[in-house]
């Protein structure tokens, strides 16, 4: 079988700005869950068989504690927050198996579920669907990769590489020099992409790096003014690596067999009359049909 890891708040974040706004019965916004809603269900039209979606229900997460810059809700649209607990009881009535976060991200999630899939014996591939980079660290292989849909594009360990220049295992080092302005944190002066790239090829992670920049390899440029960034800076990095390094041990699922989706709940025709889209509910009961 194949698992479908969703991150929900990047699918809903993508359809709140790219859909026309649409009001429920109540009043209340719901295009963007609407479109979520339907893209899921599409995904099983295509054959997804075992899937789970992962939320922020609170954007704010532990990682906060451990550094206040790191990102809020503060300028999101109320509109958008508002949907969150309204997707997550909508998918849930789907029939699917949504992960909201509090303590947590919604990253996390993912990561935990797909560590946890991959154990699985049975589990033939585990897609995360989200193009976020912070998932590349969970990548291994061909058996893990990212999908991102909007594109169709598929990033297995290769993929990642050939985008970052470092393995996934690197990812949260890579993310800790460079920083990663959408989390809030600024990584390392003078500490670009490249410099990046180059350095943790050599070195898989940030204690591997010589202290002494006259034994770093010769393909690194700039090498003295780097390491004394590095060091310099050195409670910092691994502060910010924290924070790009993504869980594995959040509670998701105890059998990957629980991710199966077999039919919506009785309740999910309310609330697809509540949001004005008795069509989500026609192709459930359609699809329901042909799994069950």
């Amino acid at each position: 079988m194949d698992v479908h890891l969703i991150d929900g708040t990047y699918e809903l974040f993508r359809h709140f700005f790219a859909l026309p706004q649409a009001a429920d019965a109540n009043g209340q916004e719901i295009a963007a869950t609407r479109g979520v809603l339907g893209s899921v269900l599409s995904m099983i039209e295509r054959g997804a068989t075992h899937i789970g979606v992962a939320t922020d229900h609170v954007v704010e997460s532990f990682r906060n504690d451990l550094y206040p810059e790191y990102k809020t809700s503060e300028g999101v649209p109320p509109e958008l927050l508002s949907q969150f607990p309204i997707l997550e009881e909508a998918l849930s009535a789907m029939g699917v198996v949504v992960w909201p976060m509090v303590e947590f991200e919604a990253d996390d999630a993912l990561a935990s579920a797909a560590a946890k899939a991959a154990l699985d014996a049975t589990v033939r591939q585990v897609f995360i669907c989200t193009p976020d980079k912070d998932l590349g660290q969970s990548v291994v292989g061909t058996r893990v990769v990212q999908l991102d849909r909007r594109r169709e594009m598929v990033r297995d360990e290769a993929g990642v590489i050939a985008k970052f220049g470092v393995g996934p295992r690197s990812i949260p080092d890579f993310l800790a020099v460079v920083g990663d302005a959408a989390d809030g944190y600024p990584g390392l002066p003078g500490w670009g992409l490249k410099a990046a790239a180059l350095t943790l090829s050599q070195y898989a992670h940030l204690e591997d790096i010589p202290k002494d920049w006259r034994e770093w390899h010769t393909s690194i440029r700039k090498a003295r003014p780097l390491s004394e960034s590095l060091f310099n800076g050195w409670n910092d990095a691994l502060l910010f690596r924290t924070l790009a390094t993504l869980r594995v041990d959040v509670p998701v699922f105890d059998a990957v067999e629980d991710l199966r989706w077999k039919q919506p709940k009785t309740e999910f025709l309310e609330y697809c009359e509540k949001m004005r889209s008795p069509e989500l509910f026609d192709r459930a009961k359609s699809l329901a049909a042909r799994v069950l």
